[in-house]
């Protein structure tokens, strides 16, 4: 984009703001105006001050586009402590009710959403789009399609982390699964989404390799199904273009439906799909070994990707859902463990002749413990689809720690682990900073892990056991305050856990941030090796 054409839209969205400001009706919304306002205001500065006016000079571009990447992975370590830190401030709110302090903007009710979307789509959405860019370009010997599109897919993004962050503070959201922002800023992520599809789709398009590397598939599957879900989801009618409140085109089970078909597999896609397609990607560069299988791998996208859509029925069991499209989410959850362990199986055998590494390369036990959580937490979750199960589960703390088994588990020891390899090949250092700090990183995420969700297995079984326990009268034999109650050294227990978590993830922030400005982790010699599917994938 030519600088005059750069000035002029950022100018023009500016003024648009500024008309927005005027009109809007309700306080949130002309702070959200004001804060497009800074943003052009901040990337306008930021790009006079880049200028270089040097006659004669030349730029040399990457033979990647790696600086998006790079950002990607600031972003990345930067929302997850931000959602691991507010993760254990509510912790420690359920667990002293008094730490909920007389202010509306801090208490538990606008922080859990505010933890929820910070872990799930701030931390674990730019852990996908910096990865997905690394690996896309890597496995096609392409760079990035539509040039300074990706920054602007970056910067996009991060602008939608702010607008719903700010909303949740305020109290405003749609009242839908994970707390959906507003209306205008649905529209503003779909924009974005859009032009990282294309970016995505663009690079596959102008490969240079003869195939597209499975890892890939993934990525795009998950890119494609999130968009679909977020649309359909998403659809609501606004009272006004000037203010925060919208009413959803669905109303009564028809709502319900809409939200779990869009929960679960917002689950499946941003939290499983996208992630299958990282590890197909590191655990093989990292263990130095060919995919186990590539037939297999094919076979498990396809079978995941078929089940995977059905199963949102199975979170409302025992409702006003007709009881045939319950019996059909049990029936696709139940059937979603074999596609499921095939993808664990083929990474764990990824590693066959590799085990040794396990004793001197903690990245590789990042890795293990991961695909560990993956397969059993895609066990634990056909298992709490089952209808005799899920009358004493749902509801309970147990799909509480079900749920943090994936994300802490798969998806956070899975995203260190691609941190740990990306930053060194990123920067061009030699290695990491300390491996030392790398091994404290896992012990201390892998202890927080444990004491996280066996506290929460532990309390949501007497929770569901409590509430269905009847006196020889035929009354409850508890009440539901004294189940509360009862809970609270469990709720300690996983705010110690989540404390541990958030250290762990302190130390790995210093790491990285010493590997990049250290120089002793320096080299001279700037080169990466580039990656071709031909040395990722097994001949099985």
């Amino acid at each position: 984009m030519g600088l005059t054409a750069y000035f002029t839209s950022f100018g023009v969205v500016a003024l648009a703001a500024l008309v927005l400001v005027a009109k809007a009706e309700d306080a949130l919304f002309a702070f959200h105006a004001w804060l497009i306002v800074a943003a052009c205001a901040i990337a306008v500065i930021y790009r006079l001050r880049t200028l270089d006016f040097t006659p004669g000079k030349t730029v040399v571009a990457e033979k990647y586009f790696d600086g998006v990447v790079r950002a990607g992975v600031i972003a990345t370590v930067f929302w997850g402590l931000i959602g691991f830190l507010v993760g254990v401030v509510i912790a420690l709110q359920l667990s002293f009710p008094i730490l909920n302090f007389d202010t509306a903007y801090t208490n538990f009710g606008r922080l859990r959403p505010l933890h929820t979307s910070a872990v799930v789509f701030a931390f674990v959405g730019n852990a996908l789009i910096c990865t997905s860019f690394y690996t896309v370009q890597r496995t096609c010997a392409a760079r990035l399609a539509f040039g300074n599109l990706a920054w602007f897919v970056f910067w996009g993004y991060q602008m939608f982390i702010v607008l719903a962050a700010t909303g949740y503070l305020f109290g405003a959201t749609q009242s839908r699964e994970y707390a959906e922002p507003e209306w205008y800023v649905d529209i503003w992520l779909t924009i974005v989404w859009v032009a990282y599809l294309a970016i995505f789709l663009g690079t596959l398009w102008k490969r240079k390799e003869p195939h597209i590397y499975v890892g890939n598939w993934f990525y795009l599957a998950f890119i494609v199904t999130i968009a679909m879900l977020h649309i359909v989801n998403n659809m609501a009618v606004p009272v006004s273009f000037f203010g925060v409140k919208s009413y959803s085109l669905f109303s009564g089970v028809q709502d319900a439906l809409t939200q779990w078909w869009y929960g679960h597999n917002a689950v499946g896609f941003l939290l499983t799909a996208g992630f299958l397609g990282m590890m197909y990607y590191f655990v093989p560069k990292q263990a130095q070994r060919p995919v186990y299988s590539y037939r297999l791998s094919i076979i498990h996208f396809w079978a995941l990707i078929f089940l995977y859509i059905w199963a949102g029925p199975h979170h409302l069991l025992y409702t006003a859902l007709p009881d045939w499209a319950q019996t059909l989410g049990m029936a696709f959850s139940v059937m979603l463990w074999m596609p499921s362990w095939a993808g664990m199986i083929n990474g764990l055998m990824t590693l066959s002749g590799a085990w040794d590494k396990l004793r001197t390369d903690p990245i590789i036990r990042f890795m293990v413990l991961a695909l560990a959580f993956y397969g059993m937490a895609t066990f634990e979750g056909p298992l709490l689809s089952i209808k005799a199960v899920n009358s004493l589960s749902h509801y309970t703390d147990w799909t509480i720690g079900h749920v943090h088994a994936g994300a802490l588990g798969w998806d956070g020891m899975l995203t260190f682990a691609a941190l740990y390899y990306m930053v060194p090949r990123l920067w061009h250092r030699k290695g990491l900073y300390s491996l030392k700090l790398v091994n404290w990183h896992f012990w201390l995420a892998t202890l927080g892990i444990v004491l996280y969700v066996s506290s929460m297995w532990v309390s949501g079984i007497q929770q569901g056991l409590m509430w269905r326990t009847f006196n020889d009268l035929g009354f409850l034999e508890y009440s539901f305050a004294e189940t509360v109650a009862a809970m609270h050294p469990y709720y300690v227990l996983r705010t110690l856990g989540g404390f541990l978590y958030l250290v762990g993830g302190c130390i790995m922030a210093y790491n990285l941030w010493r590997t990049v400005v250290c120089p002793s982790t320096a080299k001279t010699d700037v080169a990466v090796p580039v990656g071709s599917p031909a040395t990722l994938s097994g001949s099985a």
